[in-house]
């Protein structure tokens, strides 16, 4: 125990209580990579909406970003997990909603990332490629995709980590990761100090790891252009 303002901090059950913490935090990195798989699907289906030529379907693109960037991601969870279940009797278990509303959330602000990428390549090569006989979608398989996604990487990394950190409010649907462990323990033991500061230590750790890891790869695309 360590003495601080009058105040003992006991670190030691901190170290007792580490092992949970690691599985809550393995818990939020599955729950992130659920979120931002689901969510780069979502994110090309509703991209593809807004280049694409017809007015319709851009509408409907824009639409859906406009709905799910505006709406905040805690409330949005609360919809899926609290309302839908009173309105169409269907419940969904804290891991299905958390993973849906990440994944919705996210995938509208990965569209604009997507569709901001297959947009900053030379229009004259969309063109050029149609001229010699390609249809839109071969144009955009062979050409266009191929260059976007090395511009994708530091946006998409930046993203992923967001998503990361943004899984600590699926705490509050009672989804048991590492900010829910935390709170149980720090509840059930009084021990908020030594348990919030050691979760965030530990997002801290998970953010910087996917930092590197992204960075390095970034870095590795950009040596082989």
């Amino acid at each position: 125990m360590i003495t601080s303002f009058g105040i003992v901090w006991d670190w030691a059950f901190t170290i007792k209580m580490l092992p949970l913490l690691i599985k809550g935090a393995g818990m939020t990195v599955t729950l992130t990579a659920f979120a931002i798989t689901f969510g780069t699907i979502v994110g090309l289906i509703i991209a593809f909406l807004k280049i694409i030529k017809n007015p319709v379907l851009n509408y409907l693109g824009g639409l859906y970003t406009w709905v799910f960037r505006g709406i905040p991601l805690l409330v949005q969870l609360f919809i899926i997990h609290y309302a839908l279940p009173v309105a169409t009797g269907i419940n969904f278990e804290p891991f299905v909603s958390a993973v849906i509303g990440i994944s919705l959330c996210g995938g509208a602000y990965i569209a604009e990332i997507i569709r901001a990428g297959i947009q900053s390549v030379d229009k004259g090569q969309m063109e050029a490629a149609l001229s010699l006989g390609m249809s839109y979608s071969q144009a955009m398989r062979k050409i266009i995709i191929p260059q976007t996604y090395r511009r994708l990487i530091p946006p998409m990394g930046n993203e992923f980590i967001t998503l990361l950190k943004d899984t600590a409010l699926v705490s509050t649907i009672t989804m048991v990761e590492l900010l829910r462990t935390a709170q149980i323990y720090a509840a059930s033991h009084f021990k908020p100090f030594e348990m919030f500061i050691t979760a965030g230590l530990i997002y801290l750790m998970l953010t910087t790891f996917f930092t590197v890891i992204f960075g390095k790869l970034e870095n590795k695309l950009a040596q082989s252009e």
